[in-house]
């Protein structure tokens, strides 16, 4: 896939407002999730949900934007965790980008930051993405 083709692809915007989540499809493999605020065991619940539908649908490459989040506490890290290992035994890819600081530190300080891909933004995941295809 080719970068021009990310642009020009209709994007699906979904918001489920009670979980402060938002997902966009930018195409049937790609899916980007914007969760917001605290990412703590009820909220990773529902990011986990969406992440497994998405697997079930056939979507192997994945971002949780996190610029609308500025706190994760160990469930939200738990939470992350346990969903990169659902992606990946499934053969797919999660990854992470907008990083604000306190989910920053907390990634480093337990070393999940090697874990994970970690974007700058969603378009330098989204020229990755095309420059692998």
């Amino acid at each position: 896939m080719k970068e021009h083709d990310l642009c020009n692809i209709p994007s699906k915007l979904d918001q489920s407002i009670d979980r402060g989540t938002w997902t966009m499809l930018i195409n049937s493999e790609v899916k980007i999730f914007q969760p917001s605020n605290i990412l703590d065991s009820a909220s990773t619940a529902s990011l986990s949900q969406d992440i497994d539908n998405a697997l079930q649908a056939g979507v192997k490459q994945m971002l949780i934007d996190l610029q609308s989040v500025s706190f994760i506490d160990s469930s939200g890290l738990g939470g992350l965790v346990s969903s990169f290992k659902s992606v990946r035994l499934s053969g797919g890819t999660l990854s992470l980008c907008s990083i604000n600081e306190q989910p920053r530190m907390l990634l480093e300080i337990t070393g999940i930051d090697q874990v994970f891909d970690i974007y700058a933004s969603q378009q330098e995941f989204a020229q990755s993405v095309s420059s692998s295809s």
